[in-house]
């Protein structure tokens, strides 16, 4: 008797398709595929530590970097510089960003492809739905030059993508310490606290398990994320003599300049721009790409879809309170991300929208009844998908 061993090689396929895609936009773009950036303030700072320093040698004017007691500072959170730190042994100031950013949102992918197909999709329809959730957003150009800006949101973005899935595949010591190393790139991501944690226990007391037996499995990851915490507070505390300061608030623009970082002031102006505003514009004829930011809703679609599906839940009266505390949670933190007086700066789509794409990925995870794509979900992401590949031939930093 033949024994036959199936292999899913569905992973592979969606692989081969990131390549490809990626191939395509570099080929086009005249860009190095896994080379170094020059916004390399990450390996910098690496290369600082190295000789035993906090702070780096040097100004380097192009770099977003704070000025504290005469001394200059990486202002924002540590860990990529951490992932970077063994590879400037082999690579010195030349690692390899633009490679580790595709890594990154490789990761994320499989990643959900695995999440979809345990949640009951079919293997190619989870294989599309994964890249076209990453790759329909304002993720994509991200993925394409690991510049100090994008390598922590493309690391944060995989690291709470990873969390999402790996709490659904009851997974929680992996999924609490990945929460807590996005934290350590993008200080917002802690908001995914409240659903993570919220639906665990409203899952496992909707299925009688014991308190003791809901809170056990949580102890090695909660203990792993205070210990993420704890090195991160005192590297700012060693730094900038505050657990909670990474350095933004000494960047020139904010502490002398006379700019304000955060204000209720700047969502006004955001709104018009990353709620109404359009992809495009007309111009001596032509058709142009906003280079400045356009609807979140259109840059990153799924956030569409997840507003689509909650009003759905609500008039067929299958709302959940865990997928309301998701979706609660995701308006919070858009909110949050508003009050920046930038939203991401100069960029393709909505940059700092990308932040709440695993809220999308979490509220579909937590609607069982939904094994399927939609014809006209396809149709959305798919139009999205082409738009994005064919605006970052025309907009890129």
């Amino acid at each position: 008797m033949t024994i036959s061993h199936s292999r899913d090689k569905t992973p592979y396929c969606l692989i081969a398709a990131m390549c490809l895609m990626w191939a395509l936009l570099h080929l086009f773009l005249g860009s190095s595929f896994w080379g170094p950036t020059m916004y390399n303030t990450y390996t910098r700072q690496a290369l600082a530590w190295r000789q035993g320093l906090l702070h780096l040698p040097e100004d380097v004017p192009y770099l977003e970097l704070a000025l504290y007691e005469g001394e200059y500072y990486v202002s924002f959170p540590p860990l990529p510089s951490v992932v970077l730190l063994p590879l400037t042994y082999l690579f010195g100031m030349a690692t390899p960003d633009n490679l580790l950013v595709k890594l990154y949102a490789l990761g994320a992918c499989l990643l959900m492809y695995h999440a979809l197909k345990r949640a009951g999709y079919e293997r190619i329809p989870a294989a599309a739905l994964s890249f076209l959730i990453c790759f329909s957003s304002s993720l994509l150009p991200m993925t394409l030059n690991g510049a100090v800006w994008y390598h922590a949101q493309v690391l944060a973005f995989f690291l709470t993508m990873a969390a999402v899935c790996l709490f659904t595949m009851d997974r929680p010591t992996l999924a609490l310490l990945c929460y807590a190393l996005s934290v350590a790139c993008r200080p917002f991501n802690a908001l995914y606290g409240l659903p993570l944690f919220f639906t665990w226990f409203s899952l496992n007391r909707r299925a009688n398990v014991s308190w003791k037996n809901t809170l056990r499995p949580l102890i090695p990851g909660v203990c792993l994320g205070l210990l993420v915490a704890v090195g991160i507070g005192a590297y700012n505390y060693a730094r900038f003599g505050n657990p909670l300061e990474f350095g933004h608030n000494y960047l020139p623009e904010f502490s002398f300049q006379g700019g304000i970082q955060f204000s209720i002031s700047h969502v006004g102006n955001h709104l018009k721009t990353f709620l109404w505003g359009t992809p495009v514009y007309w111009e001596n004829g032509g058709m142009k790409v906003r280079q400045f930011g356009y609807s979140m809703l259109l840059a990153c679609p799924t956030l569409t879809l997840m507003l689509a599906g909650a009003i759905a839940d609500a008039v067929k009266k299958r709302m959940t309170l865990e997928k309301a505390v998701v979706l609660f949670t995701c308006v919070l933190h858009a909110f949050f991300l508003l009050f920046h007086r930038t939203f991401g700066g100069f960029q393709l789509g909505a940059r700092y929208a990308v932040d709440l794409i695993p809220y999308t990925f979490f509220f579909l995870l937590l609607t069982p009844e939904k094994k399927r794509v939609h014809w006209a979900e396809w149709l959305f992401l798919g139009a999205c998908f082409l738009f994005t590949f064919w605006a970052v031939t025309r907009v890129h930093i």
